[in-house]
């Protein structure tokens, strides 16, 4: 049975590369030994490239990958090699990820000096431990997972550190979760308060890829990050 594919393009693309865009993904979804669903392909033009991105259900658990290149030919080959790996990933037995992965040649890069909030995400925060934020993190391709930690009842980040390992923030210090199967380690203070102006001259001024904070007036966490077109997103839970 042939799963339905949405695609949608920014920046005249031409029809034929939404066509092996869709070819790719439907082979890639159909060697799979799962059911994958709700496939979404996004392809759009950047400052210095392109990128493709794919969203899809695998088993019910939502899987993210994207690819920036110099064109959408080299982008659409890599994404569908990206969305099997992602799929068999995360079907099988769970195992931290290496990072950062190796830079491949038409690789874009952020143009500096991007002093703009171009995109603000205000997602209702799933409460889980670090351990499953961890997992979405490596299944959605995310740089930081912003979530709530029923632990300690305050927000957190994790993020990815060194070649296998990550780590975990919180809005407040507090002590380290128990019994974490992830080579986890901990920020030993609390986000920073900082308002959405001072957070992105300390990312512009210490060029930072991210940066996780808190409200000052809320005292809700917020991540700044730069995008793939070089400007800056800002991630914040819903009151």
């Amino acid at each position: 049975m042939s799963t339905e594919i949405a695609v949608v393009a920014f920046g005249g693309i031409p029809r034929e590369v939404l066509a092996e865009g869709r070819a790719r993904i439907a082979a890639a979804s159909q060697s799979a030994n799962a059911l994958v669903e709700a496939l979404k392909v996004k392809l759009s033009t950047t400052g210095s490239g392109v990128l493709a991105q794919v969203n899809a259900e695998v088993d019910g658990r939502r899987v993210r990958v994207q690819e920036a290149a110099q064109d959408f030919t080299e982008a659409v080959d890599r994404i569908g090699d990206q969305l099997r790996r992602r799929i068999a990933a995360v079907t099988g037995t769970w195992k931290p990820r290496p990072w950062p992965r190796p830079v491949q040649p038409g690789d874009t890069a952020p143009r500096d000096g991007a002093r703009l909030i171009t995109r603000v995400k205000s997602p209702s925060l799933v409460w889980c431990s670090p351990d499953a934020a961890i997992r979405t993190l490596d299944a959605m391709d995310y740089d930081i997972h912003l979530f709530t930690d029923p632990a300690t009842e305050t927000d957190a980040v994790v993020y990815r550190t060194g070649p296998t390992g990550y780590r975990l923030a919180r809005t407040v210090a507090a002590a380290p979760p128990r019994r974490s199967t992830a080579p986890l380690t901990l920020s030993p203070v609390g986000a920073r308060h900082l308002t959405d102006e001072q957070a992105v001259n300390r990312v512009e001024d210490a060029q930072l890829p991210f940066l996780f904070y808190a409200d000052p007036a809320t005292g809700r966490g917020r991540v700044l990050y730069r995008r793939f077109e070089g400007h800056l997103g800002l991630i914040a839970g819903r009151p």
